[in-house]
């Protein structure tokens, strides 16, 4: 997602995907805080123009405000959640109709700048909405319309990362060279987790799986290790759908966070 300049001093970058559904299915996914909580983060919205925005990391919230809203076909918010010296960036979200039954959901962040220093952290942005794209396209394909709840664990490790998905993937029940259309099935010991490999990662970051589970409930999984700060980060996150989703959730968690320190004691 390289960096476009122009003479003004804007500088954006974008990223889009193809997903099924009619362009209200899809703004339902991508603008409201139901949907959006379904396959990002937990997230509210005010559905207006000089709305709030609030998403929730875990690491901390990131907010912005609606400045246009033009539903079911586009909407801005600007934020400015890299301290008081980063530029205010402005995110744009498009759906445009596709014949088939689809749509394309293009984002696109801009700011102004007279440098570079900014540059590299918007071009990061790239691989974390291909992951969550394709949550994204997993969700509309298998549970549109539906809104659900998400468990998410992120423990750290000093091991390497090899060894680090090592430990998470086997302790699942997840082949050492996993491969899409696989199924998984946790061992014993383990908390419930079962479904089909839907995506593996590239070949350049193969520490990356994309689940559809059928337990503990309906919903996606999606897998992840990297390093940062001198350690491994493993990200671990479960969408549960359906009627015993918000259940599941709390009677599974307690067990999750006791068999992560487990497989990663001290993280």
């Amino acid at each position: 997602m390289p960096v476009k300049k122009d003479p003004s001093g804007r500088r954006s970058v974008e990223a889009e995907v193809e997903v099924p559904g009619s362009p209200e299915e899809v703004w339902d996914a991508i603008a409201t805080g139901p949907g959006v909580s379904s396959w990002f983060v937990p997230t509210q919205i005010e559905e207006r123009d000089g709305g709030a925005i609030t998403s929730q990391f875990g690491v901390g919230d990131s907010r912005a405000t609606i400045t246009t809203w033009d539903p079911p076909r586009r909407f801005v918010a600007g934020s400015q959640d890299g301290g008081p010296e980063s530029p205010t960036v402005a995110t744009e979200w498009i759906v445009e109709a596709r014949s088939g039954g689809t749509c394309v959901v293009r984002v696109v962040h801009s700011w102004f700048a007279d440098g570079d220093e900014w540059d590299k952290d918007f071009e990061g942005h790239e691989h974390g909405w291909r992951a969550f794209f394709g949550i994204l396209r997993l969700y509309l394909a298998h549970f549109r319309g539906e809104h659900g709840t998400s468990l998410q664990l992120t423990p750290t490790t000093s091991e390497t990362k090899e060894k680090a998905w090592a430990t998470l993937t086997s302790s699942l029940g997840i082949a050492a060279a996993p491969e899409a259309g696989q199924r998984v099935s946790a061992p014993p010991g383990a908390p419930p987790f079962a479904g089909v490999i839907e995506h593996v990662g590239e070949s350049a970051s193969p520490e990356e799986l994309l689940l559809r589970l059928d337990a503990p409930a309906p919903g996606i999984s999606h897998l992840f290790a990297m390093p940062m700060g001198g350690r491994v980060v493993l990200l671990i996150r479960l969408y549960l759908f359906g009627e015993q989703a918000v259940a599941v959730k709390t009677r599974d968690e307690p067990d999750w966070q006791e068999s992560v320190k487990h497989w990663f004691p001290g993280a």
